[in-house]
């Protein structure tokens, strides 16, 4: 027979058989698993005797989670928003227009200076892209747009080829597309979004009715499927016409044409916007060495611009949260410290009783771990339920992740664990005969 480490944290020597090896590893393990298993319950036990010193511990942790979560779930939740609504483009699409992706105001001016996009350069990448399914050229304005007696302001005109109903996803509800035969014909006909056939004919069907447009009358063949708005900005206010009618009867010579291409496939997307851009640079003489004078973009495009907006917004927050884990803990140490303090006498019984100082050091660093974690827990718990509200009361786009919630609490538990060392360490080098001096 043998004498077996410690049983849990009560100091007691427990026999063994010495076996092979097999009884010894038994005993080894179970061991282990009743320290564990005691060392959890004694913190458990603190945690619920001292209720109202616990949450006003853990309050700068459970703050930092719920600011973490919380803005993580902002994050993801507008990621998916920006992605379905703002960079949506169509399959396989991208855009081809005159300035691309403006971030200052210097580019701005340096791009006032670009060539417009014209009909006939969309024609011939029309004829000429081998690496494009279809392209569909636009070109849009602003105007007051009446039925009757009724007026609908800032409606968008929308000059459109037949293609960019297909690249769009544009569905219709009412009637039918634009075709082929409206733009050679240059037909005054249009397609209503759904905001302004609600306006002007929620009582009856819209198609074959006429609408007046700026000076420019136009009949109704079909309405759109409602898309919805994009932060608060409704994207059904549209009226859209043959691209060869708008260009007779809105184009003005500041007017440039906007490209939407669609690959035929996903793996092409790459190759299909260098060709287009080899062809436009050819066709415009430019050197090199010269920068594009047009802008091309995808959905990859603006979801890299949109992530490096939100970056900023996470860096804040996660300078925020830093603060909030420092103070707490911060006010973790501190609390173990007393905690030490008052159970001196606890201690030294237990180490007359023979508990080891890995046993000592385990059960407060467990403890300040297991608060930390709480404390995570909490926060995760009050970032759900602002998540909800939220969404539920203003209707905001908030996801969040499974992500956010694993690294809240890894991060508590973190903090509880490298706060809660020099506590425990503390308690562990007590001298066994003068913690038991020390006032119970």
């Amino acid at each position: 027979m043998g004498v077996a480490p410690m049983d849990g944290l009560t100091g007691i020597p427990r026999l063994v058989p010495r076996a092979a090896g097999v009884g010894l590893k038994t005993g080894n393990l179970r061991g282990a698993l009743v320290t564990i298993s005691e060392t959890l319950r004694l913190s458990l036990e603190s945690l619920r005797v001292h209720k109202l010193r616990s949450f006003l511990t853990l309050l700068g942790v459970i703050l930092a989670v719920t600011t973490l979560v919380a803005v993580m779930s902002v994050v993801a939740g507008l990621n998916l928003y920006v992605a379905d609504r703002v960079a949506n483009l169509g399959a396989n699409a991208y855009v081809i227009n005159r300035f691309g992706i403006i971030t200052s105001q210097d580019a701005w001016i340096k791009a006032q200076k670009r060539p417009l996009i014209t009909q006939d350069e969309y024609l011939r990448l029309k004829d000429t892209m081998r690496t494009a399914a279809q392209i569909a050229g636009e070109e849009n304005s602003v105007s007051d747009v009446r039925a009757n007696n009724d007026l609908l302001e800032d409606v968008t005109i929308l000059g459109a080829s037949p293609e960019y109903f297909e690249i769009r996803n544009l569905n219709v509800a009412t009637g039918r597309a634009l075709t082929q035969a409206d733009e050679t014909h240059h037909s005054p006909i249009c397609f209503l979004g759904a905001d302004v056939a609600k306006r002007f004919f929620a009582t009856v069907d819209p198609v074959g009715k006429s609408i007046r447009a700026g000076t420019h009358s136009y009949e109704v063949v079909g309405v759109a499927q409602a898309i919805g708005s994009a932060f608060g900005q409704s994207q059904d206010n549209f009226v859209i016409i043959p691209l060869g009618t708008y260009l007779k009867e809105w184009h003005t010579q500041q007017s440039s044409v906007t490209l939407f291409v669609q690959a035929p496939s996903t793996e092409m997307i790459q190759a299909s916007e260098d060709e287009a851009r080899m062809l436009l640079r050819a066709w415009r003489h430019l050197p090199y060495n010269d920068a594009d004078n047009f802008g091309i973009l995808g959905s990859d495009s603006i979801m890299a611009l949109w992530q490096q907006l939100t970056g900023n917004l996470a860096f804040m927050a996660t300078a925020l949260v830093s603060v909030f884990l420092v103070v707490g803990g911060i006010v973790i140490m501190n609390i173990m410290l007393a905690s030490v303090t008052e159970r001196t006498r606890e201690i030294g019984i237990r180490r007359a009783l023979g508990a080891r100082k890995q046993h000592i050091l385990l059960q407060f660093v467990t403890e300040s771990a297991v608060l930390s974690t709480t404390g995570g827990i909490i926060g995760v718990a009050a970032a759900y339920l602002i998540v909800f509200l939220v969404r539920t009361l203003f209707s905001f786009p908030m996801a969040t992740p499974v992500s956010a919630v694993i690294i809240s609490l890894l991060v508590s538990t973190a903090v509880g664990l490298f706060f809660g060392i020099y506590p425990a360490t503390r308690a562990a080098k007590l001298d066994p005969i003068e913690a038991l001096r020390a006032d119970g």
